[in-house]
Formats: structure tokens, C-alpha cells, sequence
């Protein structure tokens, strides 16, 4: 018997497959795979922007969608985009959690959604695969949000609990599209997925306002914080730089995500994003404040001889030309960007080493 695909009979129709659980299906299953005729579209949590547009900030979405780099962000706007930005920490980008917000602006009713959300996770460990401990599975899955920005270690999950035991659920996790891996690349040049150590990884969680519910963070720890970054020693404001450039990209390209790091006795490293935009290879760090240190950005530059970085905290976007020592005495010029968390979304266009830089800079 032959069966007829909607390619075959109604090419003008699109039949369109989601769901947590469908890299399950894909990678179990039984039929043969069409080839040519399936085309992957990578979708994520709803994004800064997104979020503003759901809220009725349509005027700071439409300056965010033109900015380019030397336009001055006056102060106001500024004030009310990182205001924003910090409803978004607690808020998040699962749609039932923003629409519950922009229905009430009620951050009660906000949480009802998220505490829904996780536990309906919870429920679903089941289908995770057979053979499976699913005790093990949400075990990882509420040591997760604590784990974020930090390299992951299996004793920090169950010191008891052989790692390949916890490796099997961080994957089964990491197919729902649950936690994502971050993993430390070389980044002598592109593709970074080329010179990837796969025993050094970070993690990254679903969304940051399901995050900060798993961690008990409510806005009024946002609001009470003088540093955005000391919450919860800056994991939350990694969370959310983390998942919007997994998402950065072309929809069609599956999301992925590098680090950088040095592990030495005398000088440590690690510098927390590398993302390629182009032929060039970008390091971002996200930073507290305009003039926190960046001895691990510095390193960097000198042993990979890049000459474009981005920093990102909460202050208005700034340039710096600077220069780093390297052996010998030889100076490495470089061009230093800094960009509020707001921007974000942009940094691939914003992340061009030929922008114009002002003199006075």
C-alpha cells in the first residue's frame, strides 16, 4: 500500500509539528525520513522585545528595532527600558506567564502561571524515555536553576549518584529543550563547535522568570537590589543574556551556545559568552557595572587577538578604544562595547568591529 503524503496530493498545504517531546519522537522513530521536505524552525521563549510589545511599550519597541550604534538613548528612556528589563527578570518569556501579567499587571497571578508551568514539567517526566529514573530526572531539573553561570559538576547535583546516572537526565533534559549546554570552545576561529571541550560546560535554563521562581526570587528582591548583578550573584541577569543569543540567530539554524575558559594555578580565565557573527569571532561578558574589571575579556585578546569585544551591564551604551600588552611588550589595539541588557537582541548587528566609533570616545 502506498501512502500519500500532503506533498504528494495538497503540496500547497504545510503540516506543522511541535511540542517539548518531539526530539523524542525524531530521534525514536520507526518511519522513514522524508528528506528535503522538513524544514526546522527553532522557536524560544518570547523575547525583551517581544515582551515590551505584549505590554503596550510599542514606542521604546520601535526605538530598540532602529537603534544603531552613536545614537544617544536619553536618560528617561533609558530609566524606563531598564525598569522593564528588570519586570522581564521576574516575569520571563513564557507566553501564559506574560499574558497573565499584561491581563493584570499582577505579579501574583504571574507566578500561578510559572509555578504551573514547573509543575506540569514535573508531571511530564514520565515521557522521557523508557528506562529512564525520572526521580533522577527532576532532581536535575530543581538543581538546574541554582547551576546557572557556573560550571557544571555532577557531585553538585548528587555527590552519591554515579555521573553517568546524572549525564543521562541532564541529556533527556537538554532534548525537551529544558537545559541547554554551553560548552567551552577553543575559539581559535569558526565554527566554534569545532574546538569544543565537551567535559567543560555550563548550563542554561529554560527562561529566566521560570528561573527565578525555581530559585524564590520575586520582584521585590529586584526592585530592593541597588545592583542588578547581585541577584542571585548575577546568574539571573546570565540566564536572560544566555537565552536570548541561544535565539540570536537565524530561526532555521538550531540553537547553540559557547564559553571560553583558562583553567590555570596562577591565572584563571573565562570569559562568559563567545558567539560568532560573520567570519569573526565575538566575546561578550556580562558585567555589573561602566568600569567593573575585565582581566578574563583582556586575556582573551591577548591569546586570541581579537579586536572587537562587547561588554554587557546596565549602563547606556558606551565605546572604548583601548589596547592590551601582549609577550614582548607588543600592544593589541581593540574596541570595547558596552550595551545595556536591553539591547541584547541586537548584538549581532550592534557586534560589527566597522561601526562608527565617536573620536571623543
Amino acid at each position: 500500500m502506498v501512502i500519500k503524503t500532503p506533498a504528494d496530493t495538497a503540496p500547497e498545504l504545510h503540516v506543522i509539528a511541535a511540542g517539548s517531546l518531539l526530539e523524542f519522537v525524531l530521534v525514536n522513530h520507526t518511519f522513514s525520513m522524508p528528506v528535503g521536505r522538513i524544514e526546522y524552525l527553532h522557536l524560544g521563549p518570547m523575547a525583551f522585545m517581544e515582551f515590551l510589545l505584549a505590554n503596550g511599550n510599542s514606542m521604546l519597541f520601535d526605538f530598540l528595532q532602529d537603534y544603531s550604534s552613536g545614537i544617544e538613548i536619553p536618560e528617561s528612556v533609558h530609566s524606563d527600558l531598564i525598569s522593564l528589563f528588570r519586570v522581564y527578570l521576574i516575569v520571563g518569556g513564557m507566553p501564559a506567564a506574560v499574558l497573565a501579567y499584561a491581563e493584570t499587571k499582577s505579579f501574583r497571578d504571574c507566578e500561578i502561571a510559572k509555578e504551573s508551568i514547573l509543575g506540569t514539567y514535573e508531571d511530564d517526566f514520565n515521557k522521557y524515555g523508557a528506562g529512564m529514573n525520572h526521580e533522577q530526572i527532576l532532581k536535575v531539573f530543581k538543581k538546574l536553576p541554582l547551576m546557572v553561570g557556573k560550571k557544571f559538576k555532577y557531585v553538585h547535583v548528587d555527590k552519591n549518584q554515579r555521573a553517568k546516572y546524572i549525564a543521562g537526565a541532564l541529556h533527556m533534559l537538554e532534548m525537551a529543550r529544558v537545559a541547554f549546554l554551553v560548552k567551552h570552545s577553543a575559539c581559535n576561529g569558526i565554527p566554534l563547535s569545532a574546538e569544543v571541550n565537551d567535559k567543560k560546560f555550563k548550563t542554561l535554563f529554560l527562561d529566566v522568570g521560570l528561573m527565578a521562581s525555581a530559585c524564590g526570587l520575586s520582584m521585590i528582591d529586584v526592585e530592593n537590589a541597588d545592583d542588578v548583578m547581585m541577584i542571585n550573584s548575577g546568574s539571573l541577569c546570565e540566564q536572560f543574556v544566555g537565552q536570548h543569543l541561544l535565539y540570536s540567530n537565524e530561526f532555521f539554524k538550531k540553537p547553540e551556545l559557547h564559553y571560553w575558559v583558562r583553567e590555570a594555578k596562577s591565572s584563571s580565565s573565562e570569559v562568559d559568552y563567545v558567539i560568532s557573527v560573520g567570519t569573526r569571532v565575538l566575546p561578550i561578558e556580562v558585567k555589573a557595572g561602566k568600569t567593573g574589571r575585565l582581566k578574563s575579556l583582556h586575556q582573551f585578546v591577548k591569546e586570541k587577538r581579537v579586536k572587537f569585544c562587547i561588554r554587557i551591564n546596565s549602563e547606556p551604551p558606551s565605546f572604548f578604544r583601548t589596547s592590551n600588552s601582549i609577550h614582548g611588550g607588543q600592544k593589541i589595539e581593540y574596541q570595547l562595547f558596552s550595551i545595556p541588557f536591553y539591547l541584547v537582541e541586537k548584538i549581532r548587528r550592534l557586534g560589527n568591529p566597522t561601526a562608527q566609533i565617536p573620536n571623543n570616545k
